[in-house]
């Protein structure tokens, strides 16, 4: 066990309340800073599987999380009038199918995380790092609302576009855009949904989903294959706006989501985009999380990749007595993982977005059939154990239960 450090950890989502619980059980002083004002209760479907539901298990909340559940059923392609093209039921194990067994919305594992770290950590809402200076044995950290610390060590766990990221590394993080849009909202449910994940394609590049929650409320997605065009950094009546032109005359139940969308204040617009830094330190600060590896929702193991990294960095912090060699081996261990989940199936997401009317078409029949490409693609795309099956879990004295 190597001295209790002070560590910042940069963003309240996943992989930063997941790495302050690792370090405070391991004797470290933690605090969180949080650019939103409040803690972010929203959030779409995600699931844990393969090493993240381990260290779940070890947090000691792996049956909270599944008393959490979305209680979704699985998965089923639907036709312009809602008939089933095909289903994938939820799996029964922590790696199977496209609904996992611990399926969850983002903001109540998030909620989960942060309770389990318990008072010994230092959560800060409404705030944000603006200068990161290292002087060799401390980093100075400079905060928007005027305040100065120092600390042993910053963890950037913040998102793709990490604003913090960028004042420590002045390498060329790599972007790979997958010239794909998602806009993510909540709308009231109706007597017409139910327990499944539905998935419906339009010609155009153009699919929705509509996937249950356990809050009486239905999630959905809008999704378009479309180049750069800054969408994710327009106001909300503008994305608003440039969606309701997208899905014009989609078809399905588009009509009922756009008239939803236009109150709700949970909308948020993505575009699909890979991060690969060369580096995830420098010196004192580090990447976890998607500010270090983005691999976008369409690899499925955005959350599973937040909980590993930070319990991985947080063991390794816990081995070396040097943070540059901890900083390695952290890097070196989950590197191999990232790899895997951001190599992406041949064809993501274009073949499971088809443009023209024949390719929607082409892609029902397949569907249909269960057999061809388009249904490899999905199979691929939900096989998950081909992420994590050749990872094994360390094992640090860092507190586990």
């Amino acid at each position: 066990m190597t001295a209790p450090l002070n560590i910042l950890v940069c963003g309240a989502s996943i992989a930063g309340p997941a790495l302050a619980y690792w370090l405070q059980r391991a004797g470290h002083q933690v605090t969180v800073v949080e650019r939103s004002a409040e803690f972010r209760r929203g959030g779409q479907n995600v699931d844990v599987r393969g090493p993240g539901r381990v260290v779940l298990r070890d947090m000691g909340l792996e049956s909270r999380v599944l008393a959490a559940g979305t209680g979704e059923a699985g998965l089923r392609f639907v036709d312009d009038e809602g008939a089933v093209l095909a289903e994938f039921p939820a799996g029964n194990g922590d790696s199977d199918g496209p609904t996992a067994e611990a399926e969850i919305l983002r903001g109540e594992l998030s909620r989960l995380l942060i309770e389990a770290g318990g008072p010994g950590v230092e959560y800060v809402f409404g705030d944000y790092v603006t200068a990161l200076t290292q002087d060799g044995d401390r980093v100075t950290v400079d905060f928007a609302n005027g305040g100065r610390r120092q600390f042993d060590v910053v963890a950037v766990a913040e998102g793709t576009r990490s604003r913090t990221r960028d004042l420590a590394f002045d390498d060329r993080i790599r972007f790979r855009d997958l010239g794909m849009y998602t806009a993510y909202g909540t709308i009231p449910r109706t007597r017409g949904d139910d327990d499944w994940w539905r998935w419906y394609n339009a010609p155009g590049g153009r699919a929705i989903t509509l996937r249950p929650d356990n809050v009486g409320t239905t999630r959905v997605t809008l999704s378009f294959m479309s180049s750069p065009r800054g969408y994710e950094d327009m106001d909300p009546g503008d994305q608003r706006g440039a969606l309701r032109r997208r899905f014009a005359g989609a078809g399905w139940e588009t009509a009922r989501i756009l008239d939803a969308l236009d109150s709700d204040a949970e909308l948020y617009v993505d575009q699909m985009t890979q991060v690969f830094a060369p580096r995830w330190s420098a010196d004192r600060v580090v990447l976890v999380g998607d500010a270090a590896w983005c691999a976008t929702p369409l690899s499925g193991m955005g959350t599973t990749l937040a909980i590993t990294g930070a319990y991985v960095l947080a063991g390794e912090l816990a081995r070396h007595g040097d943070h540059r060699q901890e900083f390695l081996a952290y890097e070196h261990r989950m590197r191999p993982l990232v790899s895997r989940a951001q190599t992406l199936p041949p064809g993501t997401p274009r073949l499971a977005h088809p443009k023209s009317r024949v390719g929607v078409a082409v892609f029902r029949t397949a569907l249909r059939l269960s057999r061809s490409a388009p249904v490899r693609f999905v199979a691929d795309r939900l096989d998950f154990d081909s992420a994590d099956d050749k990872f094994e879990l360390p094992q640090y004295d860092v507190g586990r239960r």
